[in-house]
């Protein structure tokens, strides 16, 4: 599917169908409105109603906020794409609500079919977006870079979506050298021999039973001149069967979701590349399989971590958290940044404290999240903090380790994962440092706003936009 910007009156565009957006005001004064109203149609947000004898789709919205605009628009890409209509035109409302638009029909048209032997037909092929405003370069850029977010966020979908079997950690290095040579980043990889050379113990126990070698990635895109140094983290758990503590059969159904962080971590330095941002970017990445076997590492356990931290295993479902122990530690060694920000899928309990559409937000410093919490309404993503306290720290305390993998009681678990990390964040680092636990956001399985079942892209739109306006 194609979409065009074109700087035309929305008249002269030819193309089969026109997409035309109605709040109910708007609907009681238009030339229509009988027509509309005996096919029941009261512009309802999110409700559609063909016109096939004039060749018009109305979308009915609340308001032109980006968000009611957002959803509307993937109401109708979905008709469209149900139809026989080779070709749509719109008007561009507003700079400020054309990403909107974008996502909507980028986002809510996309389908992963890879696995389909018989894919459905579409018919529908072009989309032109008309505007003919005087400030058209303006449009024009917003068009550009709202683009390139959208298809990064589809190529973090993909990769989220591929089957277990085709993404395991390495080729997951693969893909990574793929991009960094498509975008001409930079890239290092570090294979088992290095990770034990770099005493990365949590992480190597963690993949230690699958017969795919673990592998950290470290992608780097450097402009010259950078404002800011941005260093950021994925968990890349390609599969997680939740290791001897294994997960019940229902709940390892969608473990390949498990890699989300490390997949949109990868969406993020693409967009960042193609975007072209003058901030330098650095993606780190713990590409691991969580399997069992004779040689599985086992409650009881006792790690000791890249940083010397020894860590009591409890529980070895909870593995992300290992894993970005010494890939956090690892970033902060290697690279001086001025932000550390990591990714993953982390805790169920994070969807219980916040619902499967929220993403938890959790560091030290209020002014960062504050920061985010403005991109995250600009973006389109919702997040939402979850405080850290002393008394949850405590939870953590183990009798024979510097801490356990797990907490002692069954209650803030998104939060007592996060202080797990944080005992990993350099002290320099602490109000430098945020941690996004998007096990909610990452995947659906029921269709929201611009999300359709599968991978969402979970924070690739969010840190785009903090890149953008860092």
């Amino acid at each position: 599917m194609n979409i065009k910007l074109l700087n035309s009156n929305i008249a002269d565009i030819n193309a089969d169908i026109l997409v035309e957006f109605l709040t109910s005001q708007e609907l009681a004064s238009h030339v229509d409105v009988r027509v509309l109203q005996q096919a029941g149609f009261k512009a309802e947000q999110d409700s559609i109603c063909f016109l096939h004898e004039k060749g018009i789709l109305f979308s009915g919205i609340d308001s032109k906020h980006s968000d009611d605009i957002r959803s509307a628009t993937v109401s109708a890409i979905k008709a469209l794409k149900a139809s026989s209509y080779m070709s749509a035109r719109l008007s561009v409302i507003n700079n400020e609500t054309l990403s909107a638009l974008i996502e909507g029909f980028v986002l809510g048209g996309y389908e992963f079919n890879t696995y389909k032997s018989q894919p459905k037909e579409i018919h529908l092929k072009d989309i032109f977006f008309a505007s003919n405003a005087l400030d058209f370069k303006v449009i024009e850029n917003t068009f550009h870079d709202a683009m390139i977010v959208a298809k990064a966020t589809c190529f973090t979908r993909d990769i989220v979506n591929t089957a277990p079997q085709e993404m395991h950690p390495q080729s997951m290095v693969e893909l990574a050298k793929q991009l960094a040579k498509d975008n001409k980043l930079g890239c290092e990889i570090l294979q088992e021999k290095e990770l034990e050379e770099e005493k990365m113990g949590a992480m190597l126990a963690v993949g230690r039973a699958s017969i795919h070698g673990s592998a950290l990635i470290h992608l780097s895109y450097k402009p010259a001149n950078p404002k800011k140094i941005i260093s950021l983290v994925g968990k890349g758990l390609t599969y997680d069967s939740g290791g001897l503590s294994l997960k019940p059969a229902t709940s390892m159904v969608t473990m390949k979701m498990d890699k989300a962080g490390a997949c949109g971590v990868l969406g993020m330095i693409k967009a960042a590349s193609e975007l072209k941002l003058d901030v330098e970017v650095h993606a780190f990445i713990g590409a691991v399989e969580n399997m069992i076997g004779g040689n599985a590492y086992k409650p009881d356990d006792v790690l000791v971590s890249r940083s010397g931290t020894t860590i009591e295993v409890r529980n070895t479902d909870a593995e992300g958290r290992l894993v970005l122990a010494d890939v956090l530690t690892y970033a902060q060694d290697t690279l001086k940044a001025d932000y550390l920000f990591d990714f993953a899928t982390l805790t169920g309990a994070c969807m219980v404290a916040l619902g499967q559409y929220t993403t938890g937000v959790m560091g030290h410093s209020s002014k960062l999240k504050h920061d985010f919490s403005k991109a995250g309404s600009k973006s389109g993503e919702l997040i939402s903090s979850l405080p850290f306290n002393r008394h949850l720290k405590k939870l953590l305390k183990s009798e024979i380790a510097d801490i356990s993998n797990t907490a002692s009681k069954p209650y803030g678990g998104a939060i007592t994962a996060g202080l797990f990390l944080e005992k990993f964040i350099h002290e320099d680092m602490k109000n430098r440092w945020l941690h996004f636990d998007i096990a909610g956001s990452a995947y659906t399985e029921n269709a929201w706003d611009c999300n359709v079942y599968g991978g969402t892209g979970a924070g690739v739109r969010l840190m785009s936009n903090y890149l953008k306006n860092i």
